[in-house]
């Protein structure tokens, strides 16, 4: 369809217009006059070849260079084409972009092991994350964090416990984080058949782990990497994101054996497209592609910069400043470093997920143009499930039977102490969204009904984490003649978090010195530890002594952290008997682990640890006690593409409480002529069982799965011979372990 220029001056009237950073006024249709492109009638792929084909290779640059949170992509003003900021940080909640409901951390989210919680989360998720852009795109906002678009989830693995980030992944297993970023990209997406909510970015990709900034920086770190590690650790959850569908992908700041993440065309190009067949954009990290060239040295100028990244693979460009290298694209393709065919190539998936978004649409047509915040952010429905999907993270460590609280005892005196006690900045994490003040409730809040006198002191200055400043005189008069101790104890965003590494699993500072203080002048009283951290902390003396009666890990719970916490601690309503599990190996001290730098796979993870951890993955009490009493595997030989059912009994035998069991399937090679897991988890699911009743797990477990790297040639085999199964609430063979029995049965691969 070729237009003249007066038709196109009666179709169109533009009003004034800037980039990046200026107002916009949409251009007005007259006379009815509309391109193909915005034919709802035609395919996807015509109407983005159309679009694209109408594009100068300066407005394509412009397309590419401006997806950063500070930027958006200008609009087009003689097409009609408006703006688009291309980012927001969605992980549990749309954070850092005005009042939205704050569900816990994801590293919780994980301890849940429970997909439909993900699930119903990332939906949530993603219905405020979409009214919160109809109301900006309504009134032509295109600021930070606006968008429809979203740079989460982070599925890297938590491969070490110094590094910052493992607070925002989904643990250490490369399964579990696969089965959680499947909930999550359908659960923010949508099941429209022609529009999604809002668009998944799964991050960081690839071998990005730590460090951040000890012993040195991610901006410049190389990881170096075995093609076996590679493939059966870091690329699984990524492949499952891909498979869950998924629009987008963000390349990290690492390089990975000697290339950066974000012009390493083996990564974006050999295996993420031409092996899994992702259609989606490459977003870079912000200023990952200015650290190929400053961080990295890899290339010499910005123009070369620009054209290893965009040959490599990467589609958008996330930079922290308005001139950001892919504005260069254009003097690139002029300079013959790159094509014209490539950027208009490259450009497309940033069209075809905004008309999946609807946006050049009729917005009748699409039902979640309809979404309006008034009506769904932070409302009663997402408030409940931000409480539920709290309890439901937190992991019972330790109980010498002093847990569940009697339901409707008041005690004359308690004590609520430590830096998180009443610290509504610690309760949060990173990447927070941020909720109105009238929903957070603190530890101290949640807990002042329970005695007639509630004693409050954080002994840390000022409730901070680090506790380099510590007030022991005022320990000892809040826990004197006091009838139980609750200690609040952890790290926080200031310790470990994006940019923050720690040296130590330490507890912070005085940390330590506060719990020994509140046993040592609380007399007899009872001790709870009740924990909110991401890393695994060296807590063996509360883990030993008696005194402390129970320890209860809640990573960053939210909102809601004082309502979630007494209703576990009193098991007091559904889902109030603990039941989340570690998603992560806590190892007894850090010489159990390489140094951060060494990406082996050696000593990391349950998968390849042989020492004996403080606590291990998949580890967690319940006030009740679970029996295994059957377990069922057929077929017991199996072939390439067979599927292995797994039928596991469990009951609740009490004493008197109704809980949730988390079944747990490991299985072990015994042929091990090519090098494998010592265990790996191969499915799981949360179970809700009545007391005094028993539930059938039904688990379908592909051959697939159970497949490993060999290197001559390459590729996954599934290797031939006896396999082990383990059914359980826990993995085999633990000291510290859950008073739930395990059982064990085989099958054959002929």
């Amino acid at each position: 369809m070729i237009l003249t220029m007066l038709e196109l001056l009666v179709a169109f009237s533009t009003v004034w217009f800037t980039t990046s950073h200026g107002s916009y006024r949409s251009p007005i249709y007259r006379a009815g006059v509309q391109y193909p492109f915005n034919n709802h009638t035609l395919s996807w792929k015509e109407r983005v070849d159309d679009l694209v084909s109408r594009l100068t290779v300066d407005e394509i640059s412009d397309q590419m260079a401006y997806g950063g949170r500070s930027t958006h992509a200008p609009g087009i003003p003689r097409l009609g084409i408006k703006p688009y900021p291309w980012g927001s940080e969605c992980n549990r909640g749309d954070a850092e972009a005005g009042p939205a409901t704050s569900f816990p951390q994801s590293i919780g989210l994980a301890a849940t092991f429970s997909s439909e919680t993900l699930f119903l989360v990332a939906e949530a998720t993603g219905v405020e994350v979409r009214a919160k852009f109809n109301n900006y795109s309504r009134h032509e906002y295109y600021g930070e964090h606006t968008s429809a678009s979203c740079w989460s989830p982070v599925i890297n693995i938590m491969r070490d416990p110094r590094w910052g980030r493992n607070q925002e992944t989904y643990g250490e297993d490369p399964f579990l984080s696969g089965v959680m970023v499947t909930a999550y990209v359908k659960g923010l997406q949508g099941n429209h058949d022609r529009y999604i909510r809002a668009n998944a970015g799964c991050k960081h990709f690839d071998a990005y782990g730590g460090p951040e900034n000890i012993p040195s920086s991610r901006f410049s770190f190389d990881a170096k990497v075995t093609e076996r590690d590679l493939r059966m650790t870091f690329l699984p959850a990524f492949k499952m994101c891909v498979d869950a569908g998924t629009y987008s992908l963000m390349c990290s700041y690492n390089s990975v054996n000697g290339v950066p993440a974000c012009a390493n065309k083996r990564l974006l190009t050999d295996i993420l497209r031409d092996e899994w067949g992702f259609k989606g954009y490459v977003i870079s990290d912000e200023g990952a592609i200015e650290f190929i060239m400053s961080g990295h040295n890899y290339t010499a100028n910005v123009i070369d910069t620009v054209a290893a990244a965009v040959n490599a693979g990467t589609n958008l460009e996330d930079g922290p400043y308005e001139m950001t290298y892919f504005a260069y694209i254009s003097k690139a393709v002029a300079q013959g470093k790159l094509s014209e065919a490539v950027i208009r190539k490259a450009v497309k998936p940033l069209f075809y997920t905004r008309m999946r978004l609807g946006l050049f649409d009729p917005p009748a047509l699409n039902p979640y143009a309809s979404l309006d915040p008034d009506n769904v952010v932070q409302s009663p429905r997402h408030r409940n499930l931000s409480l539920l999907s709290a309890m439901q993270t937190f992991v019972l460590l330790k109980n010498n039977g002093f847990l569940p609280l009697p339901t409707g005892k008041t005690w004359n005196v308690v004590a609520v102490v430590g830096p998180f006690a009443d610290n509504v900045y610690g309760m949060f994490g990173g990447y927070a969204p941020e909720p109105d003040p009238k929903y957070v409730i603190t530890p101290r809040k949640g807990l002042q009904n329970i005695a007639h006198e509630v004693r409050y002191s954080p002994g840390c200055l000022n409730s901070d984490p680090a506790c380099n400043h510590y007030n022991n005189t005022d320990i000892a008069r809040a826990v004197n003649g006091t009838e139980i101790v609750f200690v609040f104890l952890g790290t926080g965003a200031g310790i470990e978090s994006e940019g923050n590494d720690r040296n130590s699993t330490d507890l912070p500072g005085h940390q330590l010195q506060l719990l020994k203080d509140a046993a040592e002048y609380s007399a007899s009283a009872p001790l709870v530890l009740v924990l909110m951290n991401a890393g695994p902390l060296d807590i063996s003396w509360a883990k030993q002594n008696p005194r402390v009666v129970a320890i209860l890990e809640c990573f960053f719970p939210a909102q809601a952290t004082g309502e979630a916490l007494r209703r576990i601690l009193f098991n007091d309503g559904p889902m109030a008997n603990p039941a989340g599990r570690l998603p992560a190996t806590w190892p007894m001290h850090l010489d159990q682990y390489p140094p951060i730098t060494d990406y082996t796979m050696e000593n990391r993870t349950y998968r390849y640890f042989t020492a004996e951890p403080l606590y291990p993955f998949g580890y967690g009490l319940s006030y009740s006690k679970f029996t295994y009493r059957s377990l069922d595997i057929r077929p017991t030989q199996v072939r390439y593409g067979d599927v292995i059912n797994i039928d596991v009994y469990v009951s609740n035998d009490g004493p008197r409480y109704d809980g949730e069991e988390v079944v747990q399937v490991y299985v072990q090679w015994s042929n091990l002529s090519l090098p494998s897991p010592h265990l790996q988890l191969v499915s799981f699911g949360r179970y809700p069982i009545k007391n005094g009743f028993g539930v059938t797990a039904h688990f379908e477990v592909p051959l697939e799965r159970l497949a490993v790297w060999s290197d001559h040639p390459p590729g996954f085999v599934t290797l031939k011979g006896a396999y082990t199964v383990y059914a359980g609430g826990q993995q085999p063979n633990q000291k510290t372990a859950a008073p739930s029995n395990l059982l064990t049965g085989t099958f054959v691969v002929i």
